[in-house]
């Protein structure tokens, strides 16, 4: 691998989650990055600043310790993602990959684009309904009246002191900004707990990081489109070949007896797509089931002689990274910039 210099302003930061769609057929936005971090650096810190989840940054990582990373280590970035199925429109959520996609409308003479941000999604025996909605209502600086489901949980948990009320603030764990979907009881907003993007932490709402809810807050507008889907194994095409990525089966939705005949389902339509185009897609169906056996974020070539992770990474240059990591005061609600305050409470997470 080939070792560049790191320089980024803060300008390209803010577009580091916004790509064009492609034009070509393909559907796969991004590039792999590969870093090397300076030694007080965390994967949780790389991630945030390249906006992937912990997930993704941990799944991507799998021998690298998450808080000590450890001298001269290479850590990969996997800023490359498969886009959800067709129609590309308002906001698709797609629950395993614990991520969101927002294509909005285009102006006249602009190219179409993607926004893509990492989420949380819902833990263990909680979940949010798949399905169509749209959005309802946005929030500034939302209170929060915890429902009786989760005080009861809490209490069951050993957290009799949890409060019943939180006003607004950089400690509520609504965040500053909220975004009403027609679904009962859930939101996307940002979060007091930033660094736990990425992971099962909700009661059925999707957390942001508190500068990814700032950012779209803005852009979206009520009555825009919502999907939420299931769908752990997440095929496309790049360069006219398919790839493939593998997420974690979220048990409360489904627990397939053959994990192997769902990947041939879902590669069917991308196959005969490809003949009714004069396209025969040579698939290596070992390696199919060599990514179904483990998470893999990045996406990876399923035709006959596609390149392997271990070349991919060879072929990637390494770029320093040597940010100040985050602070301890990052570590709540707040996003940059001033956010003005406007009281209304709700009663969800």
């Amino acid at each position: 691998m080939v070792l560049t210099g790191y320089l980024l302003c803060l300008g390209l930061l803010c577009q580091a989650a916004t790509f064009n769609l492609p034009q070509d057929g393909s559907t796969v936005v991004g590039s792999l990055r590969v870093v090397l971090p300076s030694p007080d650096n965390t994967l949780v810190d790389i991630a945030r600043h390249f906006n992937v989840g912990h997930h993704e940054i941990t799944w991507a990582n799998p021998e690298v310790n998450v808080w000590v990373p450890g001298s001269g280590v290479k850590v990969v970035v996997p800023t490359q993602f498969i886009l959800p199925p067709k129609p590309w429109e308002g906001v698709i959520l797609n629950i395993p990959q614990r991520r969101l996609f927002y294509f909005p409308k285009p102006r006249k003479g602009e190219t179409a684009k993607v926004i893509t941000y990492p989420v949380s999604i819902a833990r263990e025996g909680w979940s949010t309904p798949l399905g169509k909605t749209t959005i309802v209502g946005k929030y500034k600086d939302p209170a929060w009246f915890v429902p009786p489901s989760i005080r009861q949980e809490k209490l069951e948990e050993g957290e009799r002191d949890f409060p019943t009320y939180f006003p607004p603030g950089p400690n509520n764990p609504m965040g500053m900004l909220a975004i009403q979907t027609g679904f009962q009881g859930i939101f996307i907003h940002g979060t007091n707990r930033p660094w736990g993007v990425g992971m099962r932490v909700s009661h059925g709402c999707l957390h942001l990081y508190p500068e990814d809810a700032q950012e779209i807050f803005p852009r979206i507008e009520t009555g825009t489109p919502v999907r939420v889907v299931n769908e752990p194994y997440v095929f496309g095409l790049l360069d006219n070949s398919l790839v493939m990525a593998n997420y974690r089966i979220v048990p409360e939705y489904e627990i397939p007896d053959n994990t192997f005949m769902k990947a041939i389902l879902a590669i069917a339509p991308y196959l005969e797509a490809g003949v009714n185009e004069g396209i025969l897609y040579n698939v290596d169906w070992r390696q199919v089931q060599g990514l179904l056996d483990s998470p893999h974020v990045i996406p990876m070539g399923i035709t006959v002689g596609a390149r392997s992770l271990q070349e991919k990474l060879i072929a990637t240059e390494v770029e320093l990274f040597d940010w100040p990591p985050y602070g301890i005061d990052a570590n709540d609600a707040r996003a940059p910039g001033k956010i003005p305050y406007n009281d209304n409470t709700l009663n969800n997470d």
